[in-house]
């Protein structure tokens, strides 16, 4: 039952009807008074909270650079109307009914999202390809193959490597930034985990904001994409690291070092070291992506730290780093420095110099209207600028129905651009 999908199937529908159905019972008509003062009493009261609350989310905290969506705010707006009716009519059973809308509520938001995929993922639970790092971090023989040639020319899998890669959770010590980061995650392909171990290249990949650096594999089941990938390849993929590079779900430090964090220094200083020291993969030309505020920070990172992360994957990114507008965002993160903030704007250090070594591959939704005709302005520059990029759309609007496949379409490219395929 933990693995019932919430995005397709029985579930997902059986909810949405018996939310409806429970909506149905908590409106039958009780008489006139019933219809004529309490109704329209709870529908006006939930539409003055619900537009409350789009006030404050979206006008006075702006705790997302986009607005919420019109179906977020619908359903926002179904539930309190049932709490209400069922306060009005209170009985029994009109509790139960109030939760039941307000799981269909919760559930179509999630349909839209696509969020949780699972039941095991909507109540946070880890899977079971989780394991301690203890049990992976341990030394092996390393296959590092021969030079200029992709590494699945000479690799041979050792006869106890697993057919499946692991995940596990592991701290990432901010000792030169003093970032408050949260806990990281990991995954090791199959290739990292026999007696003879393949020299891996690595992905640190970002998540968006709101959001924790196990999103990739909760939302986005990034371990089953990459398993997908390694079976094609004699248990070849990149070892990806997830940092957190938010401090806290709603943060958004800019992926700079600021007044808001140190979170630059903690994904170009901290982490690398971290990896180095701990982890058997090769030592450097790795990859950074990610989604949303984390696609604007692998594009930052591309075009600041080029000789860490000569390729980047920008899934729905910004094409520049933002708190609501861009004199907030000086104001806020840049003491009001004009120049600071075009030193890491990437449009604007795109336009300033010439990245030839650079790869990139973007991703955007065709029905978001807001990050797609920045992919496209960023992809632009990109080309203006030397890099190699590619870009590729995809139906969906700015959700896990891009954000996921997306990054699973990236990685054949991704194994190319990091050794691993010819």
């Amino acid at each position: 039952m933990l693995d019932w999908s919430l995005l397709g199937g029985p579930l997902p529908w059986a909810l949405l009807g018996a939310g409806g159905a429970a909506l149905v019972a908590l409106l039958l008509p009780r008489g006139g008074r019933w219809w004529g003062r309490a109704v329209p009493a709870v529908l006006v009261g939930a539409a003055v909270l619900t537009g409350a609350a789009v006030l404050v989310v979206d006008v006075l905290w702006r705790p997302f650079p986009d607005p919420l969506p019109l179906l977020v705010v619908l359903a926002v707006g179904v539930g309190l109307v049932a709490v209400g009716l069922a306060v009005a009519r209170l009985r029994w059973w009109t509790p139960v009914a109030a939760a039941l809308v307000v799981l269909a509520a919760a559930q179509g938001v999630n349909g839209y999202y696509e969020e949780f995929p699972t039941v095991r993922t909507a109540l946070g639970l880890a899977a079971a390809d989780v394991l301690p790092f203890a049990d992976v971090v341990a030394r092996q023989k390393q296959y590092v193959g021969p030079a200029g040639a992709p590494l699945e020319s000479g690799w041979r899998p050792p006869a106890d490597m697993p057919d499946a890669g692991v995940v596990s959770r592991v701290d990432i010590p901010a000792t030169v930034s003093g970032f408050p980061a949260r806990p990281a995650w990991v995954y090791l392909p199959p290739a990292y985990l026999g007696s003879t171990r393949a020299r891996l290249p690595v992905l640190v990949l970002l998540s968006g904001q709101p959001g924790s650096p196990d999103d990739w594999l909760t939302s986005g089941e990034l371990a089953r994409r990459a398993d997908a990938y390694a079976a094609e390849h004699g248990g070849l993929a990149p070892v990806v690291v997830m940092p957190d590079h938010l401090g806290d779900p709603l943060a958004n430090p800019l992926c700079v070092d600021s007044p808001l964090g140190n979170a630059f220094t903690y994904l170009t200083v901290d982490v690398p070291a971290w990896i180095r020291a701990t982890l058997q993969v090769a030592p450097g030309g790795w990859a950074v992506g990610g989604l949303s505020n984390g696609g604007t920070c692998s594009l930052q990172l591309a075009v600041t730290a080029p000789d860490l992360f000569p390729t980047f994957v920008d899934v729905s990114g910004e094409d520049a780093p933002t708190l609501g507008d861009r004199a907030e965002t000086i104001a806020r993160a840049f003491g009001g420095d004009e120049a600071a903030y075009r030193a890491v704007n990437p449009l604007d250090v795109l336009a300033a110099r010439p990245f030839p070594g650079t790869a990139g591959y973007l991703v955007a939704g065709l029905q978001d209207s807001v990050y797609l005709p920045q992919a496209r302005r960023v992809f632009a520059a990109a080309q203006a600028a030397g890099m190699d990029v590619e870009f590729h759309p995809r139906p969906g609007e700015h959700t896990w129905e891009v954000w996921g496949p997306g990054l699973g379409d990236a990685l054949p490219w991704l194994g190319t651009r990091l050794g691993l395929t010819s």
